[in-house]
Parts: structure tokens; C-alpha cells; sequence
């Protein structure tokens, strides 16, 4: 019997860092330089055929740049069960907010038993000249989160790995019972947040 899960998933991090562009280029395969800023929240819907037996259905909310300092996002937040980080690597600042979003996502939304839920972060715009940052691989380790990707979403860079490793962490969270929803194990398959994609992409970054 097939099986079917929705689940909500949260794209934040500061005005102009490539939301948009991150979920359009996942989402639809399209790619614009001239989105314009969102205005509270969005959403788009992406249907994944994980396996033979499981059916995905991602709910990914664009949460507008500047709603970390509105009161609104608690509801926007609310029965999510992970979340994409993302940043601008040629504007540090935007680097600077990132532990800002994710004490903000971890304040307002937990799984069972009150762990925070999965956070990958995105290293985005990796098509332009980055600036210097630290080495995200102890930055992510130090601040929870679960992985992170340089990306590009004009060049449709590690976008589709990101956001799979999102998932089995997802999916083991709801396999283990961490997570709303059905508690039935899953046995997760394809793409590996380990894999030699993975290091390759992990080693993209350097301080």
C-alpha cells in the first residue's frame, strides 16, 4: 500500500538572499533575476515519488525577508517539520542573521518531545564572487543544523540535494516518532547527504 505525507517546510533568511529564485528553480525549473520581494508569505507545492511505495507532497512556504521582526511568524511556522536557511554569500550580513533565523525557528516551532526540527542551510548565489565566511561545516555542527549546500538557483547548483536531505531527515523523524503524523518506518532510499556529491559540495567553501 502506498504510502503519503505532507509535509510543511520553511524557506527563511534575510530580504534578497534567493528565496524565491530557490523554490521557483526547484519547484518549476524557472529561473528570473527580477522576483520581486515577497510580502508576508508565499507557497508552492512540489510532489516527490520518493520510492516505489512513497509519495511526498512538500509544502514549501516562502516566508517574506523582513517577517523575523513581525509577530506573524509563529503562525507561519506553526506544524512545520523542517526548514531550508538560507544566506547570500556575497553579502556577509545576510551570513550575520543566519543563527537570528534559526533561534527564531527554534523558538517557535518544535518537533515531539521538543527537539528543533531538521535545518538545512544554503550557502546561496554561489554563481557570483562569494565573500569569505567561516567554515560552514563546524558552524553547522555547533549551531544544529543538519547539513548545508552551496547553491545556486540561477545555475540550478545542489538545489535538488538540499532539499532531499531535508527530507530523510524528515523522514527519519517520522519514522522514529519525533514528528507529527504517522509514525510507521520508513526505509529511506536514493540520494545520501553523504554521498560524494555531498563532500564535493561540502568542500566548496572554504574561510
Amino acid at each position: 500500500m502506498q504510502q503519503e505525507h505532507l509535509f510543511k517546510v520553511l524557506v527563511i533568511g534575510d530580504l534578497g538572499v534567493g528565496k524565491t529564485s530557490v523554490i521557483k528553480r526547484y519547484v518549476h525549473q524557472i529561473f528570473s533575476q527580477h522576483y520581486r520581494a515577497t510580502i508576508g508569505v508565499d507557497f508552492a507545492l512540489k510532489v516527490l515519488h520518493w520510492d516505489t511505495d512513497t509519495v511526498i507532497r512538500l509544502q514549501l512556504w516562502d516566508i517574506a525577508g523582513q517577517e523575523r521582526y513581525g509577530n506573524m511568524t509563529r503562525v507561519y511556522y506553526r506544524e512545520a517539520v523542517g526548514a531550508l536557511v538560507v544566506f547570500d554569500v556575497t553579502r556577509s550580513s545576510t551570513f550575520d542573521a543566519v543563527l537570528k533565523w534559526k533561534q527564531d525557528l527554534d523558538t517557535k516551532v518544535t518537533l515531539n518531545h521538543g527537539r528543533p526540527v531538521p535545518a538545512v542551510l544554503l550557502a546561496n548565489k554561489s554563481d557570483q564572487v562569494a565573500v569569505q565566511h567561516p567554515k560552514l561545516d563546524s558552524f553547522c555542527k555547533e549551531n544544529a543544523f543538519v547539513d548545508w549546500f552551496e547553491t545556486s538557483a540561477k545555475e540550478n547548483t545542489n538545489i535538488e540535494e538540499a532539499v532531499r536531505c531535508l527530507v530523510e531527515h524528515i523522514l527519519a523523524n517520522e519514522g522514529s516518532g519525533g514528528a507529527d503524523g504517522d509514525p510507521g518506518s520508513l526505509v529511506l532510499s536514493g540520494y545520501s547527504c553523504k554521498t560524494k556529491d555531498r563532500l564535493r559540495c561540502g568542500s566548496c567553501v572554504k574561510s
